[in-house]
């Protein structure tokens, strides 16, 4: 009886506490303007050159303050971030796609504006957080993109609640196991995606530059990341890293638990709805995405040149045509 008086106090409490702050605009939550370094025609020269963007938080059910970026009116598409990346990041697709979606970057917990917390660090907490974000948008469905750890938080979400309230999926350049099993085959690894052996071993390279080697991580992401050849990256990543802090001892809490997740049955049987697959010539992951693509049944795989940048961080690189081919899928 106990259990249930304590249940519904709780419910009561939800209802009538006080509606969080409506969303600021982004110089104002920055504090700052910012001018970025390169300027590109019919993209915004400085950050007050795109006065819709806002950014607004809400508390989760743990206790969790998220940040959400958002610019844009119409259809909802939700953007989740991969690991250790950020809504800042998100300035140049933000823009062009805000112009004809409401469009959302969810700031995962230990990354970007969220709160730093010691709990909670697994996929599917992820996964939940995004459920407790469109519930707090009080969407009936969207659209939702997500790349990287993202696509998994994504899998994660669909694993638990379905799809009924996903419109159409976007998923790029995420391994479906990152964790390469030792009895699978050379196929097996490819389809799977499979780029590390040493879970461990992954998680330290990332977060404290230990040293490793091909046959232990795959290091293609992190050498692509270190190409600066396109000007609306070096303009998205230096407006990062002037407006975000992270802790890299805070992101590699998930960092494990989203190594060895393996998505495949997912990817088999509960994926539904219209997705779009992301990838490219410089991606190792791109024999994974092409079988997710063969798997998923209306499923369309977007597969970018080198001339595209078409690595893994293909929508940063070049904006332009991947806004460009997400308004073709979602508008067809």
């Amino acid at each position: 009886m106990r259990g249930h008086l304590a249940g519904a106090l709780s419910a009561l409490l939800m209802i009538i506490a006080p509606v969080e702050a409506l969303a600021e605009p982004a110089t104002e939550v920055l504090g700052r303007d910012f001018t970025f370094p390169n300027r590109i025609e019919g993209m915004p020269a400085r950050l007050s050159d795109f006065p819709g963007l806002e950014i607004n938080s809400f508390t989760t059910n743990d206790g969790v303050k998220l940040a959400y970026w958002e610019a844009g009116q119409g259809e909802p598409l939700i953007f989740l971030p991969g690991w250790s990346a950020n809504g800042a990041e998100y300035i140049n697709v933000m823009y062009l796609l805000s112009q004809r979606y409401h469009v959302y970057v969810l700031d995962p917990r230990n990354q970007g504006l969220s709160q730093d917390v010691a709990y909670g660090s697994r996929i599917s907490r992820f996964s939940m957080d995004l459920k407790e974000f469109s519930d707090h948008l009080g969407l009936e469905s969207a659209n939702y993109c997500g790349w990287s750890m993202g696509a998994s938080v994504l899998w994660g979400y669909i694993d638990l609640f379905g799809t009924g309230g996903i419109r159409k999926a976007i998923f790029v350049d995420e391994p479906v196991s990152i964790y390469s099993h030792a009895d699978w085959t050379e196929q097996e690894r490819l389809d799977a995606g499979g780029m590390t052996t040493s879970a461990e071993r992954m998680v330290a390279a990332f977060t404290t530059g230990a040293p490793s080697n091909s046959l232990i991580v795959d290091p293609r992401a992190m050498q692509r990341f270190a190409v600066r050849d396109s000007a609306y990256f070096v303009n998205s990543q230096a407006f990062a890293e002037a407006s975000v802090t992270d802790d890299p001892a805070a992101m590699g809490r998930v960092l494990f638990d989203h190594a060895t997740n393996d998505w495949r049955d997912v990817i088999h049987s509960k994926i539904d709805v219209p997705a779009a697959i992301f990838s490219g010539a410089f991606s190792n992951n791109l024999p994974s995405q092409r079988w997710m693509a063969s798997i998923i049944p209306d499923a369309t795989l977007y597969d970018y040149t080198e001339a595209e940048q078409g690595d893994h961080f293909l929508m940063f690189k070049n904006p332009v045509k991947f806004a460009a081919d997400v308004e073709a899928f979602l508008g067809r």
